[in-house]
């Protein structure tokens, strides 16, 4: 007997990847212009890792409920229109076997095959046919909101570990270089796995990446480094 052909695609991970990459580019990135920040307004080592702590914790749970709520809603609208496509069906069934059978002509069937595609899969499951080809609500795409805030907390906090764990080690007076330096080679690796993973460029992904990050914790120190002085 023949094993079953399964073919991997990307797509399967668009769920988790998404909330993965962006948690951990917002924990380094957000945590070390933090840092940088408080750095530069000549505040003592202590106190710079104070806040950068505060600031991993603070970002792991704003990123989790972000994240629930975001993807809750997208997950309530596919509710709501998989109730009224339920409705739908019940109170018109041959005008729903039309619609989708146009569907499937629009798409390159023959007008006779596109009518018996849709009368065989409306025998078979006639919501999840609407689902998948006139609203676009699939399993592989389908809103899970507890897995995106998991994700997200878990990989903030893993992000802003990294940039926090160059601040507890390196010395006072080369915090500045030692954060910004390491941090931006953290978000470059970053930047090439995600690339990787989703089937692009790993070294324009790098590249994309680094280049905000450098913007974001260039404007932060300055911001820091301005009230700093004022003070």
């Amino acid at each position: 007997m023949r094993a079953r052909h399964r073919e991997l695609h990307r797509t399967d991970r668009i769920g988790w990847l998404r909330a993965a990459v962006l948690g951990a580019n917002d924990g380094i990135l957000s945590t070390a212009s933090l840092v940088l920040g408080v750095a530069a307004a000549h505040a003592t080592h202590n106190n710079v890792l104070v806040a950068g702590i505060a600031g991993l914790v603070a970002g792991s749970m704003s990123m989790a409920a972000g994240e629930y709520v975001s993807v809750h809603s997208q997950a309530d609208t596919e509710r709501a229109d998989l109730a009224l496509e339920r409705a739908e069906l019940k109170a018109d069934d041959v005008g729903e076997h039309k619609e989708l059978m146009a569907i499937y002509v629009a798409r390159g069937l023959s007008p006779s095959l596109a009518k018996e595609v849709a009368r065989q899969l409306m025998l078979h499951d006639a919501l999840g046919a609407h689902a998948r080809d006139e609203l676009g609500i699939s399993e592989t795409f389908r809103a899970r909101p507890i897995q995106a805030a998991l994700a997200s907390a878990a990989s903030f906090a893993v992000g802003a570990a990294m940039p926090l764990a160059v601040t507890a080690l390196a010395p006072a007076a080369g915090l500045i270089p030692f954060v910004s330096g390491t941090s931006l080679l953290f978000l470059a690796l970053l930047g090439a796995l995600a690339a990787r993973a989703g089937g692009a460029r790993v070294m324009m992904g790098a590249l994309r990446v680094t280049f905000w990050g450098a913007l974001a914790m260039a404007v932060t120190a300055g911001v820091g480094w301005l009230f700093g002085t004022a003070a």
